[in-house]
């Protein structure tokens, strides 16, 4: 099997570099919470992977190849997306209440955050028809002759399901930061609102180029 390592990684690491819908999914995560950013960026990983799988069996070549597959599942990603924003943005109605209210409420809802954040991530990034043109478009440049494709594409693609687990989890480290300034009311309205006409506007932006 040979496989151009050295390019593929470049590739990869300009992919994830490059803010999307998956970066701002996993940065307000984890300013929320450390753990519920892990959840989202495994999460996200996690939806990576069916992407994948799918291109490896040739599923993707299908919604690929059909516009009406392609533009309903990219709608789809849309509506979620503003979906997102548009809970963002009722969220900052509530940014005014103390942090240490919302913990007391929030006692035993680690789990519950867990979900919510994997969920999150997971749907945004397997409703992306944009990650599984990748594996169709990006990840053969790298595939030669003299083994299996399938076998190729699956190792190409768990390479970079383990390098977006490295970038998320340290960006993770990074955004949780974020939390001290959040504990301040008029600080987290403002990062409320932001993030959700954000997820607004990408959501249309996407809807729109359907």
């Amino acid at each position: 099997m040979s496989v151009d390592l050295l390019g593929f990684f470049g590739v990869v690491l300009v992919a994830y570099v490059v803010p999307g819908p998956d970066f701002l999914v996993v940065v307000r995560s984890a300013a929320e919470h450390p753990a519920k950013g892990r959840a989202a960026a495994l999460g996200a990983q996690s939806g990576l992977c069916v992407h994948m799988v799918a291109a490896a069996v040739g599923l993707s070549v299908l919604a690929a190849r059909s516009p009406v597959v392609y533009d309903t599942i990219k709608l789809l990603g849309a509506a979620y997306l503003v979906h997102l924003g548009v809970r963002a943005v009722l969220a900052a109605r509530r940014a005014a209440r103390q942090q240490r209210g919302e913990r007391d409420v929030r006692v035993g809802a680690s789990r519950g955050r867990w979900r919510s954040g994997f969920a999150q991530g997971f749907l945004t990034n397997v409703l992306n028809p944009k990650a599984a043109l990748f594996f169709l478009s990006v990840l053969p440049q790298f595939v030669h002759g003299g083994g299996s494709p399938t076998r190729q594409i699956f190792l190409l693609g768990t390479l970079d399901v383990l390098v977006g687990v490295a970038y998320w989890f340290t960006l993770v480290t990074v955004a949780s930061r974020l939390r001290a300034l959040l504990a301040r009311p008029r600080f987290r309205h403002r990062w409320e609102l932001t993030t959700g006409w954000l997820f607004i506007g990408i959501g249309v932006g996407v809807a729109a180029t359907a």
